[in-house]
């Protein structure tokens, strides 16, 4: 894994090294004219037929690496953001020099076919990307994709900061202005990443907390926190006088009392000004706390076209190592947010040090390949290795100029293919997270929720290592892989299958180190019992070939078995393809795991028998006259799979099963099937029964699944080699049981009672108190809680069933608050009517001057985002699952009612998981109320809320910071304030004069 994480980061260190030498050759040349492919343009033609500026033919062919998406792997195109002219000649130039990355990135594709998307985003806003994809606007006919607000442009960019966010809420920031001002708060939020910490402070005549609970506080700058902060900023409303040198006072006091904490990033410092103005420089402030060093960062934003206080806003940016930018729109918001951010980097650029970042696991839906890059269970999560790209030019070397950030995705789930999951057992997995406890790969991490349709959730970027294992109440685990340790550690564990139904209580051990050369740590779960005992059989090739031959085999694709990426021939090739030719001699450059392949060998002779057993069983009638079963499988501990269909497959009744869409039922990356799984756990002998559970809103099924486990041995501490099964139709399996039912062990084979007697109600369970058999074929696959409530409360009482309090810490639940429905309702209705009469006219105006059509389309997009806010949000939730004592093997129970005295038996089926619980249906006892396995939410209380959001575990520092540099040339500190003299702007004073009379 060390190398896999090597050779990507090496790729990124020489387009680094390309795209600086080859600015250093470079002058700029305002006058530059240079056709380059725009990756929106391209292949377009106009009216008569001919290539549109800056769209010339560009080769496009379906790449199966690559998801088979149109793409060209030999040359990369530029993409440059909507709101940026295309032909500005800062564009021109940076595309001009940045096209000699073509031939390495074509390099580093040859040296590394593993390789996907390498690109370079540049500081000037355009986008260089390799292959060259098309890009096409959505349905606004916008491109909103800026690779300067990507985590990975940032993240590699500047050094972690801290950062205190100032808003004035003065009477003079009402209307419009105060609309902007959130916006660019919400703007700077987005550029800080989990390594950042942060607080945002409203101001009048008082200070506001945004967040009252954070009082002289920060917090990380995780999703959560973020997404926290902004719904309390739609609280905030104008009125009153600003008072900014209490709120100076206020943020200079918390950076620093919060850096003698040691828990924030140590590194930089910024106060963020978001105002209409200032009516002084507040030097003697500044003078008190942050000169000479200047090692807080000013930043000022003033809103609004005036500029009567911009100078001393400036001068405020300027004396303090900040940057200050006027925003007049909405429109303007985005790119002037963004300059901060090159400030920031100066430092990095001096010193010259190219850290390599890894960024924590993301979905980057806004680029074109992420919306037809998914796998078959949604968007594909992957984390990116980037650096930053300086400017090597001797006379700029003060100025720190950042030209841009150069970067290549990694997909998750190429750090799974270096696992040997065939070493790890049945249960047992691999899992990775971030220097902040955040998971990396794990596969208890869910990214998406339903409703209506799979969509992502919200979180799922910032997922803590302790919501998943959330046993390790210490954080044991936890903190010794966030603190890069090596090491071991054990404790019973609660694992879900089947759609979070079922549990498993197993012991795990846990085995943890760092990986070298990113912030992550790696850890692997084994549980006991499995993955500790193997055995090794030995066959010749020529026996296991012939036996690899057979049509109904299968391996799993997600194992690597042989490495397929690193000769674009073989990337076409299945797992079991590659093995055939590897074994055959036929492809000498292929990379196999000879230790695997040997086992699978062994597996395919071995459990070739079973064909002749299945072809005998389709061929006796008499056996399966009525079609009941429909599918027999078996899997090995190697990811081989054998399928013997005895119906057509057109006739199959569950269609999916056992198909690549059906991920818990086949071999993958994160586990073995789910009847394997389940098999394992049985007492060697039995078989296990179950009913799918859809994922549709009713859970019902007309198959049923029986499944075996294989042992070596006949004895516990035996590996389990295989697992072997069924599959029929529920009403087959149904129709044999109550045939089964009625037959009685008397020398006359009369029953004294029956399931037939309306006086009793007979049920097939599972272990896990399911129905798989019931009088009401509607009661199919509920739980036996909810139809029988006092029985099952029984049971749980005589200890024949056991109830276990499980917890979901990624759970979605509705939210209990509408979502705003647009910035005019954030005001204080009272204050509102009572200010409308004062400025109504005026306000007027001022829309109609400072609203632009861009401001307005995007003001128009907020509205409907707001409208359209997901009705679920994430939470916390407990719910219970029932799980049998195996020791029981009959019980009989009374009930006491309130009128009435409700019988029960219940007896074990022998050699299964089903149990026969026959009930006393004459007293119907609903005083007890029904038993569900519905979640409940967890509230906290106002008091917890706080002290969860002023938690903080465990993280670790990212190694390098590039805060301040003695060396740093600070006078380019924003530019000069100037007014447009536009027609409206020069009636204005006169129109306000007119409504003031």
């Amino acid at each position: 894994m060390e190398e896999m994480f090597h050779k990507k980061s090496e790729a990124v260190r020489r387009l680094v090294e390309a795209a600086e030498e080859a600015h250093l050759k470079h002058e700029f040349d305002a006058d530059l004219q240079y056709e380059y492919f725009n990756a929106v343009l391209i292949n377009e033609r106009d009216k008569d037929g001919n290539f549109l500026e800056l769209g010339k033919e560009f080769i496009l062919a379906p790449n199966d690496h690559f998801n088979n998406l149109p793409v060209n792997i030999s040359l990369s195109d530029v993409q440059v953001p909507t709101n940026m002219y295309n032909k500005d000649p800062a564009i021109v130039n940076g595309v001009y020099w940045s096209e000699s990355l073509n031939k390495v990135f074509v390099d580093n594709f040859d040296r590394d076919p593993s390789l996907i998307w390498q690109y370079f985003g540049s500081a000037k806003g355009f986008f260089r990307q390799y292959p060259g994809i098309k890009w096409e606007p959505d349905e606004n006919g916008v491109i909103a994709f800026d690779c300067r607000n990507r985590k990975w442009y940032i993240q590699a960019a500047t050094s972690p900061k801290d950062v205190v966010i100032l808003v004035d809420v003065s009477g003079s920031m009402k209307g419009l202005r105060l609309t902007i001002a959130k916006q660019t708060v919400s703007s700077i939020l987005d550029t800080l990443g989990d390594d950042d910490f942060f607080n945002i402070i409203a101001y009048n005549e008082e200070l506001h907390y945004v967040e009252p609970c954070l009082n002289g506080t920060l917090v990380q700058a995780d999703r959560t926190n973020k997404e926290h902060f902004r719904e309390h900023l739609d609280k905030l409303f104008a009125k009153g006088i600003g008072m900014l040198d209490i709120a100076l006072n206020e943020a200079f006091n918390i950076l620093s009392d919060f850096n003698h904490t040691g828990q924030g990033s140590i590194c930089s410092q910024a106060i963020m000004l978001i105002t209409d103005g200032a009516v002084d420089t507040y030097d003697t402030i500044f003078a008190k706390y942050n000169w000479p060093d200047r090692k807080v960062r000013i930043f000022t934003y003033l809103i609004g076209r005036e500029a009567a206080f911009a100078d001393n806003l400036k001068w405020m940016a300027c004396a303090n190592k900040g940057f200050f930018t006027q925003i007049s729109t909405l429109a303007d918001v985005q790119e002037n947010v963004m300059e901060y951010l090159h400030v920031l980097s100066r430092p990095k650029v001096i010193d010259q040090e190219h850290d390599v970042v890894w960024t924590e696991a993301y979905i980057d839906s806004t680029l074109p390949q992420a919306q037809k890059l998914t796998d078959d269970q949604g968007p594909v999560l992957m984390t990116t290795v980037a650096m930053p790209v300086f400017s090597k030019q001797n006379e700029t070397r003060s100025k720190g100029i950042l030209l841009g950030v150069v970067g290549t995705d990694v997909p998750v789930k190429e750090l799974l293919k270096t696992i040997p999951k065939y070493k790890l057992g049945i249960h047992g997995y691999a899992f990775a997270i971030t220097n902040n406890g955040y998971i990396l790969t794990h596969p208890e991490l869910r990214l998406l929720y339903e409703e209506g349709k799979k969509r992502r959730k919200p979180n799922y970027s910032s997922v803590d290592l302790s919501e998943v294992e959330w046993e390790d109440r210490d954080d044991v685990l936890r903190n010794a892989m966030v603190n890069r340790k090596t090491g071991k550690f054990s404790m019973e564990v609660k694992k879900t299958v089947d759609k979070g139904k079922r549990v498993l209580v197993m012991t795990n051990d846990y085995y943890y180190t760092d990986i070298k050369g990113t912030p992550f740590s790696l850890g692997v779960a084994l549980s006991r019992g499995h993955g500790k005992y193997f055995f090794r059989g030995n066959v010749t090739i020529e026996e296991g070939l012939h036996d690899l031959e057979h049509p109904d085999v299968s391996l799993a694709d997600e194992w690597s078995y042989c490495n397929t990426d690193l000769h674009p021939e073989h990337r076409h090739l299945s797992q079991l393809e590659a093995i055939k030719l590897y074994l055959k001699g036929k492809e000498p450059l292929l990379q196999c795991d000879k230790e695997l392949i040997q086992e699978v060998l062994f597996d395919a002779v071995v459990s070739a028998p079973i064909e002749a057993y299945w072809t005998s069983l389709a061929l006796n009638k008499s056996e399966n006259s009525d079609k009941g079963v429909e599918v027999a499988f078996l899997g090995t501990r190697t990811g081989l799979s054998r399928i013997n269909l005895f119906v057509g497959a057109e006739q199959l009744t569950n269609q999916d099963f056992l198909k690549a869409g059906d991920k818990e039922n086949i071999f993958n990356a994160d586990h073995f099937p789910l009847w394997y799984r389940r098999a394992a756990e049985q007492i060697p002998g039995s078989f296990v029964y179950s009913i799918p559970f859809s994922t549709g809103p009713v859970n019902k099924s007309n198959v049923v699944t029986a499944s075996t486990s294989i042992q070596l041995l006949d004895e516990r501490k035996s590996p389990v080699v295989a697992a072997v099964g069924i599959q029929m139709k529920l009403e087959f399996f149904q129709r044999k049981f109550w045939t089964a039912s009625r037959q009685c062990a008397s020398l006359d084979g009369k029953c004294s009672i029956s399931c037939d007697d309306e006086t009793v109600n007979c049920y097939l369970i599972d272990n896990n108190g399911f129905i798989l058999v019931s009088e009401d074929y509607t009661q199919t696959g509920d739980f036996f809680g909810e139809i029988e409530g006092a029985v099952m409360n029984k049971l749980l009482t005589m200890g024949s069933f056991k109830r276990i309090t499980l917890y979901d810490y990624q759970a979605m639940c509705r939210a209990n608050k509408e979502s705003s429905d647009g910035a005019h309702g954030l005001l204080d209705p009272y204050n509102a009517f009572l200010s409308a009469v004062k400025w109504i006219m005026t306000e007027l105006v001022l829309f109609l001057v400072e609203f632009n059509l861009c401001s307005w389309w995007h003001s128009d997009m907020t509205a409907k985002a707001q409208k359209l806010k997901q009705t679920l949000e994430p939470c916390d939730t407990e719910y219970p699952a029932f799980v049998s004592e195996r020791t029981i093997k009959e019980t009989t129970g009374n009930i006491a009612c309130e009128d009435c005295s409700k019988s029960f038996v219940i007896q074990q089926i022998p050699s299964s998981n089903l149990f026969m619980v026959v009930v006393d249906s004459s007293c119907l006892c609903e005083s007890v109320a029904p038993i569900t396995m519905a979640p409940i939410e967890i509230r906290y209380n106002e008091s917890l809320k706080c002290e969860r959001l002023k938690a903080q575990k465990i993280r670790r520092r990212p190694e390098s910071c590039h805060g301040f540099h003695p060396e740093e040339n600070a006078r380019e500190c924003g530019g000069a304030p100037s007014l447009e003299a536009q027609t409206v702007l020069l009636l204005l004073p006169l129109l306000l004069m007119l409504f003031s009379r």
